[in-house]
C-alpha cells in the first residue's frame, strides 16, 4: 500500500451492500483495519446501504469531505445508481460538503490473487490442470455485472493452468452454482472446486456452500473477506478518486 501525506487527511469511508448477518459488518471491519493499520494517518469509517448501521448519510454526518468507495465487485446497480442517488440528495441538502466517489473495487488482477489466497487457504493446488473453478458472485438483474464477473472467470483461465475457471450466479442469472458443478463433473472434470467471488459471510456464502457441495463440488474457498490484496485494491481507489478530484479542482 502505497503512502500519500496529502490524502491521508481526506477521510476514507467505505460504503458495503449491508445484511442482517453480523458476520458480515464484522468482515468490513476487519477489512477496514487492514487499512487503519496500513495508514493510521487516514480516517476509515464503514457505512451500509441496508440492514445495518451506519448509512451513507449516518457516516458522513459529521464530515465536511471524504472520499466515498463502494465495497462492492462490480458495478452493478448499486454503485451506479444507489450510491450516486445517495451522494446527490445528501449534497444538495448539504451543499459545503465535499465528496470524492470511487470505482467499485472490481475488476482487478489482485481480486484473482485473493481468490487464489482462499483457495490455497483451502488445501487447493493452484494451477492444477486437474481441476475446474467455479467463480461464484451474487449475481445480478444488471447483466453488464454479470458480463463482468464472466470476463474475470475469463481473465482467470488465461494462463493459470486450471482445467477450467467458470462463473455461476447465486441469483438472477445462470447457470446456478450447482448447475455449473454439475455440468463440469458431466464434462469429465476430474476435480472441481468453488470460489466465492463475495467479500463477506452471509445467505449467499452459506448458500453457495451447502448447494454447491450437494452438487458434488470437492472444496469450497472462504469469502474474499478481510484479505490484503482486497485492502490494497481499496486503497488504490481511496488514491484515484482523491487524484481524480485534485486534478479536476485544477483544471
Amino acid at each position: 500500500m502505497t503512502r500519500r501525506g496529502a490524502a491521508a487527511a481526506i477521510p476514507l469511508v467505505a460504503v458495503a451492500h449491508g445484511s442482517r448477518d453480523p458476520r458480515a459488518a464484522a468482515t468490513v471491519e476487519d477489512l477496514l483495519d487492514l487499512l487503519r493499520r496500513a495508514r493510521p494517518e487516514l480516517p476509515v469509517r464503514a457505512a451500509y446501504l441496508d440492514h445495518a448501521a451506519p448509512t451513507l448519510a449516518g457516516a458522513l454526518a459529521e464530515l465536511t469531505e471524504a472520499a466515498v468507495v463502494p465495497l462492492l465487485l462490480t458495478e452493478a446497480y448499486h454503485s451506479r445508481v444507489d450510491i450516486p442517488g445517495a451522494l446527490a440528495e445528501l449534497t444538495a441538502r448539504r451543499p459545503l460538503l465535499r465528496v470524492r466517489r470511487g470505482a467499485a473495487l472490481g475488476p482487478h488482477p489482485l481480486l484473482i490473487t485473493a481468490l487464489e489466497r482462499r483457495l490455497a487457504e483451502a488445501g487447493v493446488r493452484i494451477g492444477d490442470p486437474r481441476t475446474a473453478v467455479v467463480l461464484v458472485s451474487a449475481g445480478s438483474s444488471d447483466r453488464r455485472a454479470n458480463a463482468t464477473v464472466s470476463a474475470v472467470a475469463a481473465d482467470w483461465a488465461g494462463g493459470r493452468g486450471w482445467w477450467s475457471v467458470t462463473a455461476a450466479y447465486a441469483s438472477a442469472a445462470e447457470p446456478t452454482p450447482e448447475q455449473e458443478v454439475r455440468r463440469l463433473l458431466r464434462a469429465g472434470a476430474p476435480h472441481v472446486v468453488v470460489a466465492p467471488y463475495l467479500l463477506a459471510p452471509g445467505r449467499f456464502a452459506d448458500r453457495i456452500r451447502r448447494d454447491t457441495l450437494a452438487a458434488g463440488a470437492e472444496t469450497v474457498a472462504d469469502v474474499l473477506g478481510a484479505a490484503p490484496e482486497v485492502a490494497t485494491v481499496l486503497i488504490e481507489r481511496y488514491e484515484r478518486a482523491v487524484r481524480t478530484a485534485e486534478r479536476s479542482a485544477t483544471a
